[in-house]
């Protein structure tokens, strides 16, 4: 029996550092409720639109990245929403929505139950933050 792993304060999964698809997987099975389904969805649209992406869990958080490149994007539950963050989000057409005056080029978008995301702007976004140079802690 596999034990099912601690979420942390807002629901986020608590998973070990890893690169790869499977740590990534574990994150998302261990999303709570529907947050699974937005990670599922996001993971889908994540790997068709950047092919040989690469994966990985940093900091309970799944990461994705290009290889030599550096991370473009990371994922983080909350307790009532789903935050996507693009770290070089000041770069994108149009801006995601999120940031505060200390956030740099991070930007992000807050996905909450009710309201979803729009596949066709996501999609563009992950295109060109792939496109760009990435984080590299």
């Amino acid at each position: 029996m596999t034990r099912k792993p601690k979420l942390l304060s807002g629901g986020n999964p608590q998973i070990p550092k890893g690169d790869g698809d499977a740590p990534v997987q574990a994150y998302i099975a261990a999303m709570p409720g529907w947050k699974q389904d937005i990670g599922r969805k996001l993971d889908a649209l994540i790997t068709k639109s950047v092919p040989g992406v690469q994966k990985g869990v940093r900091w309970n958080s799944p990461f994705y990245g290009v290889e030599g490149s550096g991370w473009f994007l990371g994922a983080h539950c909350l307790t009532k929403y789903v935050k996507v963050t693009f770290f070089r989000g000041l770069s994108l057409k149009p801006i995601p929505p999120g940031g505060t005056p200390k956030s740099g080029d991070a930007r992000w978008l807050d996905i909450y139950e009710d309201d979803g995301f729009d596949e066709k702007q996501m999609t563009a976004w992950i295109k060109q933050a792939a496109a760009l140079p990435g984080w590299i802690p």
